[in-house]
């Protein structure tokens, strides 16, 4: 019989995605077939399944946590942001139409027969579903048209454990207003509570465990304190734009410093992970053109809306300032809407992605791009050919693996290392630009291309190899070490039911 459980929380950035990946990696290990759930998630990073269907990485890093093929069927609706209040709607994997947030959640009653369909997928082919929330289920003026919180526990019958982030203080007030916040039925669905993210000794704390229990039970709620889960640093894909790494910048040095151009609507900054755990690479997110000049490797990467990023680049000084790098022999790499820009021109006929029909790009490669109404998404598995650059000596014949999402066609006169009739990997003296995002989860071609940068500054190439999916394994296992440590998954499995 199939079971599930829902994690939801009582606010953003209390850690359900990662409480809800260990859960998934748990159940995996005690021999359970495993699906992590998220109806409607708000990302710009997002991924393409074996299908060519896009959905939010969250539940990709789920779906590798439970030792499963991410599928789109684990986040059937994902909202890709345009502006503050308009956000790209894809439904089921496929781009269905822009809207607003009131045209959106007008379509609510649809939209829950979507989340409901989808789930019945994991319901039929898993022994267990662990969903996970949005933001907070006590958001109360949203409540009739929730498919994410309470709403979706609502649809499926499922059992809810609330999570509260004691770091930011205050996590009694936040977990028992939650609680108090909702209505009786929905109230009566939450199980138990995980306080997370704790730093000192927790002694000092089952006073005020005991006294939130005894609260609660004097209301008639028999909810419980399923544990208290410590502070632990894991190297585990972080939600989006929340993610601390791109809001602080280390100025860390190593002998290979890289610089990720950080924009306003940059995507999939999870195409740098790998990169940043070799020990020999230092990575830096920038903001500011003062912060440029001292990096071998310049990456320009993804990005929802390119022109417009494009656009930002060159009112802040960045454009020219890369430009100038660029002809003094520092390494530029364009990846998806960062290889949209080296080229020499973008255009927008159909204003996809901004009010700009046009602007000039950095015309370091000999490409013009079109934004076009069919979006590209597909898995990819290329050989490199024809390389003659030596910024990527010895990857001809290299297998580099990962997916494209992208709007615009990039035509033009440049070599194509990959044989195809669309430019999808260039190579061109101190640049290279690709589609393919994860290009650098590839251990071979990214040992390879750091190795060629170290020759280039007169270093020993290293030849010890990375494998980022064996990384990921032993951090996925680290995490569930620390849940059974310090959470009661008894309770839990009794949760379950």
């Amino acid at each position: 019989m199939h079971k599930k459980v829902m994690i939801q929380g009582t606010g953003s950035s209390v850690g359900k995605s990662i409480i809800t990946a260990g859960l998934c990696r748990i159940f995996a290990q005690d021999g359970y077939r495993v699906s992590p759930f998220k109806s409607q998630n708000m990302a710009l990073n997002s991924f393409v399944d074996i299908d060519g269907l896009e959905m939010g990485r969250a539940q990709v890093v789920q779906a590798e946590a439970a030792k499963e093929l991410p599928r789109a069927f684990m986040n059937p609706i994902l909202l890709k942001p345009n502006s503050d209040n308009n956000s790209q709607i894809i439904i089921e994997g496929v781009p269905a139409k822009n809207m607003n947030a009131v045209d959106y959640f007008s379509n609510s009653a649809k939209l829950k027969e979507i989340a409901k369909r989808n789930y019945k997928i994991i319901e039929d082919n898993f022994d267990i579903g662990v969903l996970e929330g949005g933001g907070s289920p006590a958001e109360i003026n949203l409540r009739q048209w929730d498919l994410v919180n309470m709403g979706m526990a609502e649809l499926i019958d499922a059992p809810v454990i609330l999570v509260g982030n004691i770091e930011i203080g205050g996590v009694f007030a936040s977990l028992y207003g939650n609680i108090a916040l909702l209505d009786e039925k929905d109230r009566k669905r939450i199980k138990g509570v995980i306080i997370n993210k704790f730093r000192g000794d927790v002694e000092l704390l089952k006073p005020g465990i005991k006294m939130f229990e005894d609260r609660l039970q004097a209301e008639g709620l028999d909810i419980k304190v399923l544990g208290v889960v410590p502070y632990i640093n894991l190297n585990i894909e972080e939600e989006d734009v929340l993610a601390k790494k791109l809001t602080t910048n280390t100025n860390e040095k190593k002998d290979i410093n890289i610089s990720v151009i950080r924009t306003n609507k940059m995507s999939n900054y999870t195409d740098f992970d790998a990169l940043s755990q070799y020990p020999d690479v230092a990575l830096n997110y920038v903001y500011d053109v003062k912060e440029l000049g001292n990096e071998d490797i310049i990456i320009l990467p993804g990005s929802k809306n390119t022109i417009t990023d494009l656009e930002m680049l060159k009112a802040n000084g960045i454009f020219d300032k890369i430009k100038e790098l660029h002809s003094k022999g520092t390494t530029v790499v364009g990846i998806c809407g960062g290889f949209q820009m080296l080229g020499k021109e973008i255009f927008d006929p159909h204003h996809i992605e901004s009010n700009f029909e046009k602007t000039a790009g950095f015309g370091i490669l000999d490409t013009v791009t079109t934004m076009e109404k069919v979006k590209y998404t597909h898995q990819v598995e290329k050989t490199l050919s024809k390389i003659e650059s030596p910024l990527l000596e010895g990857c001809n014949g290299l297998v580099v693996k990962g997916y494209e999402i992208h709007q615009g066609v990039t035509k033009g006169n440049e070599v194509n290392l990959t044989t195809e009739d669309n430019l999808i990997f260039i190579a061109k003296e101190n640049s290279f630009g690709t589609y393919i995002h994860g290009v650098f989860d590839n251990e071979e071609f990214t040992r390879k291309f750091l190795n060629n940068i170290r020759r280039r500054k007169g270093l020993a190439p290293i030849d010890e190899s990375f494998s980022f999916t064996d990384f990921k394994e032993r951090e996925y296992d680290k995490l569930a070490d620390h849940l059974r440590a310090n959470l009661s998954i008894e309770e839990i499995y009794k949760i379950l039911g």
